[in-house]
């Protein structure tokens, strides 16, 4: 705190301090003293604000930027991907689902609620994340635009299959099987193209998986399997 140190005259009618004192001294008008008081205490404690703001940006400026971002980053940071071996047989299982909807729109009396559901049930539930798992996949090897393509087309066509369904449930009109059977073939071309950007050995082992998912045990037992296609069929 600065101080300074003056001459005053003090008179016992005026005194500006903040304490009231109980006792004046009596001092005659020609009596001197000496007088110490803090200089500005307002400016200073602005000055003391000041002060203490600096520190705080300072401090936050001089760590390091990767320390900064890392608390950050774990939440935007892609997640890391399985192996693609993964997801390609539930998207092979999804296609089938999604072209046996497509056969049990041809009753005479389409259970559209029913229909709807199955685009929630079993692989196609996972969609969404598998297709755009392998079209990352397809990005690391210059296949990205056209994977993207396919997967934006396929999540389209189910959207609209999706919400026909939801309007025929509701016998409202204007929701014709014959436009959600072309969304669905709509959907399953994109699927198709998307597994084109697979590997062909991977892709024949997800084939083989996905057609050892659908064939009774008693038909295909365990013990022909191959023990990486065990291990696979297991995740599904």
């Amino acid at each position: 705190m600065g101080t300074t140190t003056t001459n005053a005259q003090v008179s016992t009618s005026h005194f500006n301090s903040r304490f009231r004192l109980n006792s004046v001294p009596q001092l005659t008008p020609g009596r001197r003293l000496t007088v110490r008081c803090a200089v500005f205490p307002h400016e200073q404690r602005q000055s003391r604000r000041l002060v203490s703001i600096s520190l705080v940006l300072f401090h936050c400026l001089s760590i390091p930027k990767d320390a900064v971002a890392s608390p950050f980053d774990k939440y935007v940071k892609r997640k890391k991907l399985e192996p693609l071996e993964a997801y390609v047989p539930a998207i092979i299982l999804t296609e089938m689902q999604i072209k046996e909807l497509g056969k049990t729109l041809e009753a005479d009396q389409p259970q559209y609620a029913a229909c709807r559901s199955l685009l929630r049930a079993g692989p196609a539930a996972s969609l969404r994340m598998n297709i755009r798992a392998v079209a990352q996949y397809a990005n690391e090897v210059g296949n990205d635009q056209k994977a993207s393509d396919d997967v934006d087309q396929c999540l389209r066509a189910l959207e609209e299959l999706d919400s026909l369904l939801l309007h025929a449930s509701r016998n409202e009109p204007g929701a014709s099987v014959k436009s959600m059977k072309s969304n669905i073939g709509i959907a399953v071309n994109a699927l198709n193209s998307l597994l084109q950007t697979v590997p062909t050995d991977v892709l024949e082992k997800g084939k083989a998986i996905a057609d050892a998912y659908n064939t009774p045990e008693e038909d295909y037992p365990p013990e022909n399997l191959d023990p990486k296609l065990k291990q696979l069929e297991s995740i599904l």
